[in-house]
């Protein structure tokens, strides 16, 4: 199924799918539990986290090794659950936007980073009211959220005009195909039963060429690409050439 084609439990006009939004606010205790539901994205974190880093680096002239590498960038990150990325934006120094449609992981998020003495600006909202309003982000995070979305053409609609002229996205979700069913779903959900079994749908995958066509449509030209691999030996995962599975991409407003 392309992208264009995706249907979902919504309303026209919207890019919520609330059976989606049930699923993670009924697990979203969980967010912050290292060895919870959500293990697989802490461990996958330092890697989105990299690849955000290079990419601002480049485009913005910062060193990706300082601490404060996005100091003075406005980063908006939607779907942002129980901010498990949104907190290591605020630490390298952006001012951050955290959105979700769940007001439960809202919750999560803003009493976590309460506790850490982070300031940032969360928010129970959808990418097509943030748009309406007129925001507008140096940096546009879409991570792990394009799969879960009920229509995939509006969010990117939506999510592009946020993004100022010359600024940055960064996409990443799984590959629509065989293998990503085995690994990610079969295996993942079914036998290692590392994610709740339903939160991946094969149809809602997107592959790299739909997604990368989307926001060329959309005034963004792909600036980077990589697979993620997990190696099960080491336990981590690490950049890789192959995109069968997970890949992350990036976009910049021109």
């Amino acid at each position: 199924m392309s992208a264009a084609a995706q249907t979902s439990a919504a309303a026209p006009g919207t890019t919520v799918d609330q059976d989606e939004i049930a699923h993670f606010s009924a697990i979203a205790s969980e967010w912050w539990a290292p060895n919870g539901k959500f293990a697989p994205l802490h461990r996958l974190n330092p890697i989105r986290i990299g690849f955000i880093k290079d990419e601002a680096a480049k485009l913005f002239g910062r060193d990706s090794r300082d601490p404060k590498a996005l100091n003075g960038l406005r980063v908006l990150d939607i779907g942002c659950g129980g901010g498990l990325l949104s907190e290591p934006m605020a630490r390298l120094g952006a001012t951050v936007v955290g959105a979700d449609a769940s007001e439960t992981n809202i919750g999560v998020a803003s009493l976590h980073a309460s506790e850490a003495g982070l300031d940032i600006d969360y928010r129970a909202t959808t990418a097509e009211a943030l748009s309406a309003a007129g925001e507008q982000f140096d940096i546009v995070l879409a991570m792990e959220i394009v799969e879960h979305v009920a229509d995939l053409p509006l969010f990117i609609r939506e999510t592009s005009a946020m993004v100022k002229p010359g600024g940055l996205m960064v996409l990443s979700t799984i590959n629509r195909t065989p293998k990503a069913w085995a690994l990610a779903i079969f295996g993942a959900e079914c036998v290692l039963r590392w994610l709740p079994r339903g939160t991946h749908t094969y149809e809602k995958l997107v592959r790299p060429s739909e997604l990368a066509k989307a926001l060329s449509e959309n005034g963004l030209d792909l600036s980077a690409e990589t697979g993620v691999v997990y190696n099960p030996l080491r336990d981590r995962w690490s950049p890789s050439s192959d995109m069968d599975v997970n890949y992350m991409i990036s976009g910049v407003r021109r």
